[in-house]
């Protein structure tokens, strides 16, 4: 194993998150926890999911959008939902003025890198950080487990690789505004429970305006209300509320609004003033 150079100037927490689309199933996370233990024993690894759908990055990018600021400065954050996986897709390390985040170069990073501006993009390459031999269907374990914890013993971001600035970048649906009383977004999750995450965030539109008498509308079917939480709602009503990242959300009290409403990612949203 190579011996850590020069050191960082923002300094790595320890904290190392996983986020994949790997299952609980099989040997995969244990394995990419394994490599990162082999050289830091004193990381601290923490499990965001392993339950993105198969090869969704654009759920894979909504969940560490949700997830990433709610840990310590410092945190390096890999991402592996993979589909170019041994393609000549490349491994990326990107440095905020808070947070390290690992990945492929595929657009999961799209969400984050809107709040989150880099201070320096580095393209993976230094061959001398990975684990050999380097599978081509497991970089995950092969590259960015090592690479991750090499940066959490104090390597700079420099000594991965040389500098970029195109990385890939997800089409990322917007809310429209229609007229002065009149919105239009989508579905961008569902999440376990069948509530439908939206693109619209509170900030948006007039919130209290909506509450006295404005209508939402998901693929045609009306939503009753906007709700402040899950008990002003009656038992099986279809209503709407702020959730917890600051989307407008819409939900069925005990039910699933995606099964009732027969909807998904992608549905369209209006949101109407009185």
């Amino acid at each position: 194993m190579p011996r850590p150079p020069k050191i960082c100037n923002v300094r790595p927490s320890g904290v190392i998150t996983l986020l994949t689309d790997f299952g609980l199933a099989d040997f995969f996370v244990g394995a990419m926890k394994g490599v990162i233990l082999s050289i830091h024993r004193e990381a601290v690894i923490v499990d965001l999911t392993h339950l993105i759908p198969p090869q969704d990055i654009y759920a894979a990018a909504l969940t560490l959008a949700d997830s990433y600021a709610t840990f310590p400065e410092g945190t390096i954050h890999v991402a592996v939902v993979d589909p170019g996986v041994g393609s000549e897709r490349r491994a990326v390390l990107i440095e905020t003025a808070r947070y390290f985040f690992l990945g492929p170069d595929n657009g999961l990073f799209t969400l984050v890198l809107e709040d989150e501006a880099p201070r320096r993009t580095i393209h993976i390459t230094a061959e001398r950080f990975f684990r050999h031999p380097v599978s081509r269907t497991f970089h995950g374990r092969d590259v960015f487990a090592p690479v991750a914890a090499w940066l959490s013993r104090g390597v700079d971001p420099s000594t991965f690789g040389p500098e970029i600035a195109d990385l890939v970048r997800l089409p990322i649906p917007r809310v429209e505004r229609l007229g002065e009383k009149r919105w239009c977004g989508q579905v961008i999750h569902v999440d376990r429970f069948g509530n439908l995450i939206t693109n619209v965030m509170a900030r948006e539109i007039p919130v209290e305006a909506l509450r006295v008498g404005g209508k939402i509308f998901v693929n045609g079917h009306e939503v009753s209300a906007l709700r402040t939480h899950y008990q002003e709602a009656a038992p099986g009503e279809l209503f709407a509320l702020i959730g917890s990242t600051g989307r407008v959300e819409i939900s069925i009290r005990q039910g699933s609004a995606a099964t009732t409403l027969g909807v998904g990612r992608g549905a369209r949203v209006e949101i109407l003033l009185p």
